[in-house]
């Protein structure tokens, strides 16, 4: 979803999803969406469910025919069969995916308990859920859930005490529930919204304008909209970064190219916008512009992840009326830098430049050289996970063994006190495709955050900034939930190499570990994303039954900074996989489960995670979910925005070094024809224009023809949704049904 982030574009598309993102500093989204784990069927009288003796029966599986296609990489010739599966607009592709539905939920139909599971869930996300809140003059802004609507609907309300008021429901954006917003964006004074529209769970986006004291939508309308904010200068108007209209048909597989930066006047077609900035050389570039508070300067961003990790920094002075941008980092590289805020002139930005866990310093554009920059917080052991200005403050949260430390600093930096939190923890953004944890303006008296654990509900606090005291704002009431229930441990364990990993474990109390706990461990390991502490009320669908919910900390994230980041990256890749084998071994190893109750779940570089670990090690695991993953890793830079992930994964084409590397673990290149694979259930949706659905298909097709066991390797492909699900009730549908094959595959019977 929460990391260093480069840039406000660029924590745009991690979001999610768990999300496969871009950010050279570390892209602030937190890998939120995981699954959950097992526990012993002793303490909870769950048995071998009936619905488990279908995995002993093999499937018969679509026929998906073998073409002759060849590539040579630096000599080495690598077959790809399946090719055709990456025309997703061709018959023979429909019919396959038809025709694999067909199988996959006759298979799902037949576990007796599915309806059930689905009734269950339906009921736990039945609970008002709220954002904290964000102020324009006397009004407050946020959004509001009542428990199963398919969008969150965003109200203002006069002061803190004040009836809330509709102010929009994108519920009524689409007759399904399908399109939601992929912006929401105030003017300084709260006289207009910049809000995004995506459609079906794309990372295509529309904006529009609304006047918010008349709730009227203006006539403006602007279109092929991805990886951007909006930034308003004022009531005028605002920035955004658009592509050029791709063709026809093939809008989510074409690659992405030329991002360039337009403002637009309020009340204007998209055609008059001001073209503020392209680069017609380099074609695979992020382009970004914010604006400061106070509407003095413009900041533009620049990044290539195809090459590096990092980005590049501009600036230009909107009150001389300049324009042409001056640099504050003029060249692209490996180090990371984002505008925190601007006080009398002078930048404050944060970056990993010679401070591989952090830092934030000040810069003055009348002394740009770097020997001028001052240091305000200095790099720490801890990593910095996050920082933002609000109320003359700086906010910033640093990591200690993945947990969230908050701490409140005067913007020159001196350490004023820190705001302890309930318990080992994490605060997520304060709202999407943000990197503001603390949510407040330069003028505010008190801020907002929210802190979420394992076993506790996101819970909003208010914090008085002159008094130096939280209160509870909001807090939510699940039904059937008692957090006391539940309880959260983090252990050690030991990589392959002797590196020692973090891992929370999430159970119910008092069940008794003793090898045969149903658990599932959920990893990510890329992209500097950290796997924090977070909360997912459906999870307890799982946890209720007795499992033992496992999320592994790998490097490759951003648990303890760059270096933990980049020993996960490129040509070191496969110390992501033996961290997470490790864990697995661990928990075999302590009793906690054993291999016949051991699911593994990962969701797009997680994807790629659990696909890679389980051709390696298929004997240590029952059950893989594997969701929207990065499967072929020698062609994942051809589609859409795949090119933005070469600084992690490196690429086929660059060097045989970097091919050899890819090679060796890229998922659909190494499976073994009659290898007995545990059961797989793999998903994706016809939207996801982040990881093209082909990677599925192919990774589908090849595992079905080689599975040598009677264990079932099935695909749900889902419709009118994207990289992750396009709305609550096709969240609830797909978990469902990931649920159910798990407890088919683990030998579960829940008990309702």
């Amino acid at each position: 979803m929460k990391k260093l982030a480069l840039t406000s574009l660029l924590v745009l598309i991690a979001l999610a999803i768990s999300v496969l993102s871009l950010s050279p500093l570390a892209v602030r989204v937190g890998a939120r969406g995981g699954q959950q784990p097992a526990t012993n069927p002793s303490a909870t009288g769950m048995g071998v469910g009936t619905g488990a003796a279908k995995a002993s029966t093999k499937l018969a599986y679509p026929e998906a025919k073998r073409v002759e296609q060849v590539d040579d990489y630096f000599g080495t010739k690598v077959a790809d069969p399946y090719r055709w599966l990456e025309d997703e607009n061709s018959a023979e592709t429909k019919q396959w995916v038809e025709d694999e539905n067909k199988v996959t939920f006759a298979y799902l139909d037949t576990i007796p308990y599915r309806a059930q599971i689905k009734t269950r869930l339906e009921t736990l996300q039945n609970y008002p859920r709220f954002t904290a809140p964000t102020r324009r003059g006397d009004w407050y802004f946020f959004s509001k859930n009542d428990g199963l609507q398919n969008q969150n609907v965003q109200y203002m309300q006069k002061g803190l005490n004040g009836a809330p008021e509709l102010l929009l429901d994108p519920n009524k954006l689409s007759a399904d529930g399908t399109s939601k917003l992929a912006a929401f964006s105030l003017s300084r004074s709260g006289k207009y919204l910049g809000y995004g529209v995506s459609q079906g769970g794309s990372d295509w986006s529309n904006v529009y304008v609304m006047e918010v004291a008349s709730r009227q939508t203006l006539p403006d309308k602007l279109e092929w909209i991805k990886a951007s904010g909006v930034s308003w200068r004022g009531d005028e108007g605002f920035y955004y970064s658009r592509y050029p209209a791709p063709e026809k048909g093939k809008e989510m597989t074409t690659r992405n190219e030329f991002q360039a930066v337009y403002f637009h006047k309020v009340g204007t077609p998209q055609s008059a916008d001001e073209l503020v900035y392209e680069d017609k050389e380099n074609s695979l570039r992020f382009h970004n512009v914010v604006v400061t508070e106070d509407d003095r300067f413009a900041v533009l961003s620049v990044s290539e992840r195809a090459k590096h990790k990092g980005n590049a920094l501009f600036y230009r002075d909107l009150s001389k009326s300049e324009k042409t941008f001056s640099p504050i980092v003029a060249e692209i590289g490996d180090d990371g830098y984002r505008l925190i805020d601007e006080v009398n002139g002078r930048f404050l930005l944060e970056t990993n430049h010679k401070a591989p866990n952090g830092r934030v310093i000040s810069f003055d554009p009348a002394s740009p050289d770097e020997q001028n920059w001052k240091d305000v917080l200095p790099e720490k052991a801890e990593p910095l996970e996050g920082v933002n200005s609000a109320g003359g403050k700086l906010f910033a949260t640093y990591l200690k063994d993945v947990t969230t430390r908050a701490y409140v600093y005067s913007l020159s930096g001196k350490l004023e006190n820190e705001i302890v939190m309930p318990g080992p923890g994490s605060i997520p953004e304060a709202a999407p495709g943000t990197t503001r944890s603390f949510s407040g303006n330069a003028d505010d008296k008190v801020v907002f955050y929210t802190f979420a654990s394992f076993n506790f509900p996101p819970t909003i606090y208010l914090y008085d900034i002159a008094g130096r005291r939280k209160s509870l704002f909001r807090s939510v009431d699940i039904p059937g939930f008692n957090s006391g229930d539940y309880e959260t441990r983090q252990v050690f364990y030991t990589s392959k190499d002797g590196t020692r990993v973090p891992m929370f474990l999430v159970h119910k109390k008092g069940i008794k570990l003793d090898g045969n706990n149903p658990t599932l461990l959920y990893g990510y390991g890329g992209f500097n994303i950290t796997s924090s502490p977070n909360f997912n009320a459906l999870r307890i669908a799982l946890l209720e039954q007795g499992f033992v919910y496992a999320s592994a900390n790998m490097r490759g994230g951003g648990e303890y900074g760059e270096k933990w980041h980049e020993a996960g990256t490129k040509l070191k890749k496969q110390n992501v996989f033996d961290d997470f084998i490790a864990a697995a071994e661990f928990l075999i190893k302590d009793k906690i489960t054993s291999p016949g109750r051991l699911a593994i779940h990962g969701v797009s570089n997680g994807g790629l995670l659990v696909g890679a670990v389980a051709n390696q090690r298929p004997e240590l695991f029952k059950a893989v979910i594997q969701q929207a993953g990065v499967m072929d890793m020698l062609r994942f830079h051809k589609f859409t925005i795949g090119w933005n992930w070469a600084a992690d994964y490196g690429s086929a084409n660059a060097n045989e070094a970097e091919f050899k590397a890819l090679y060796a673990y890229s998922p659909i290149h190494n499976i073994k024809p009659g290898t007995t694979y545990p059961a797989t259930l793999i998903t994706t949706a016809d939207h996801d224009d982040r990881v093209v659905p082909a990677h599925s298909f192919k990774y589908a097709a090849t595992l079905q023809a080689a599975q040598g066991g009677d264990s079932p390797v099935l695909i749900r492909i889902d419709t009118k949704s994207g990289h992750g699900a396009s709305s609550t009730t096709k969240q609830l549908e797909q978990t469902a049904d990931i649920y159910a094959f798990l407890m088919t595959s683990l030998g579960v019977t829940p008990k309702y």
